[in-house]
């Protein structure tokens, strides 16, 4: 298969001449591992800035730490920095620029914030008339299966913008497209899109090499696990940061891992299971200690639903675990939510495990809104599936 950007490099002529600005991490990369920003001036495209995302342009820094501009060749602006207002572009930034590209590989989940922003540059060019070029790149979890509950009005942030579901099974030219029309946006999109790449794939169909498009995102296992292991990032509980398998496991003071996965694998969540670990994080939550946790193992993943099991390991943490709570405090920014309800999109999942609600309770919030979501979805598709 292509992606965007190799497409655009086998006709360089539609941007040659024009003042490009370009939205850009180390995903940006051709066949033979190239950075995308040194084959466009090779191919006599010269960019006047690269807009780097969260986690800086190689991916340095953790999550939630001001990203400083990397010292290359180009100038280079951050939209990660200690303020809101960093997110986005200054007009000034956007000087000299008549179109951008974005080219960063994002993992499918609502989330993850390379989207929002994309996002939220579409609407500091909104009316300005510049073009927007979307170098398209696989959804890594499949393009077909969405999960979660849609994201309610009040509840936008940076990890959550657009009234999507938690995994959305969009690419980012489709979700550019969806944001222009939700919120009604002045901006000319072109969406250069893959070859090859159809919306049954999961990333390891697809041939391409996986570049870890954070430090926290080491493999496609752990992306699949993501859309629901992120929510421990709102409580108390460690979601294995500081560790080789963030994600994947999970735990915290206290815990005895083997009645934690035996209480889980009792659940029957479909396509999982849970090993009993200890695990000792070197950065993070508990930073030096020996904790009780488990480790989760994808046994099916068409079956898989990680927001599911994301939100039951949540609540099993609350009844084993004495000292769980619910994060406060400022999380991406915003004060008016808890970290745990803005990754949800809402209050009512946080407010269903704290009341002990049963667990089929908790999944009919979201079924009704995956199937209305789908429908949504569909007019923004792009790609087909493998018949």
């Amino acid at each position: 298969m292509r992606t965007g950007l190799e497409r655009l490099l086998a006709k360089p002529e539609t941007i040659r001449g024009r003042g490009v600005g370009l939205i850009a991490n180390h995903t940006s990369v051709a066949d033979g591992f190239q950075y995308g920003w040194d084959l466009l001036r090779s191919a006599g495209i010269e960019i006047c800035t690269i807009f780097s995302p969260e986690h800086g342009l190689f991916g340095t820094e953790q999550d939630q730490v001001a990203s400083p501009a990397s010292d290359i060749p180009f100038k280079v602006v951050s939209l990660y920095g200690d303020s809101p207002e960093s997110l986005a572009p200054l007009d000034s930034h956007l000087d000299d620029i008549d179109c951008i590209l974005f080219d960063i590989q994002d993992i499918g989940s609502r989330y993850y914030t390379y989207l929002n922003t994309l996002v939220l540059f579409l609407r500091a060019i909104h009316g300005k008339g510049i073009e927007l070029f979307v170098l398209d790149r696989p959804n890594p979890l499949n393009g077909i299966t969405v999960e979660g509950p849609v994201l309610k009005k009040g509840f936008e942030s940076f990890v959550g913008l657009l009234p999507v579901t938690v995994r959305h099974g969009l690419t980012a030219g489709e979700m550019a497209r969806l944001a222009i029309d939700y919120l009604n946006l002045d901006v000319k999109l072109t969406v250069i899109e893959m070859t090859g790449w159809t919306r049954d794939m999961y990333y390891d169909d697809t041939g391409l090499a996986w570049v870890p498009p954070s430090p926290n995102m080491p493999t496609l296992n752990t992306a699949l696990v993501y859309p629901g292991a992120c929510l421990l990032e709102g409580t108390t509980v460690s979601e294995g940061r500081g560790t080789t398998t963030p994600f994947e496991v999970s735990g915290a003071p206290g815990v005895d891992p083997y009645v934690l996965a035996g209480r889980l694998n009792g659940l029957r969540l479909p396509g999982v299971t849970f090993r009993p670990l200890f695990f000792k994080p070197v950065f993070n939550k508990y930073a030096g200690r020996v904790i009780g946790g488990s480790y989760i193992h994808i046994i099916n993943r068409d079956l898989f639903r990680p927001f599911l099991t994301g939100v039951v390991v949540t609540a099993v943490y609350r009844e084993l675990f004495p000292g769980f709570k619910f994060s406060t405090g400022v999380y991406e920014f915003n004060t008016a939510h808890p970290a745990f309800d803005l990754l949800t999109g809402n209050s009512a999942v946080r407010e269903m495990i704290e009341d002990g609600k049963p667990l089929d309770r908790l999944v009919s919030l979201w079924e009704k809104e995956e199937k209305v979501f789908s429908g949504i979805a569909e007019e923004y598709h792009r790609y087909g599936a493998r018949t």
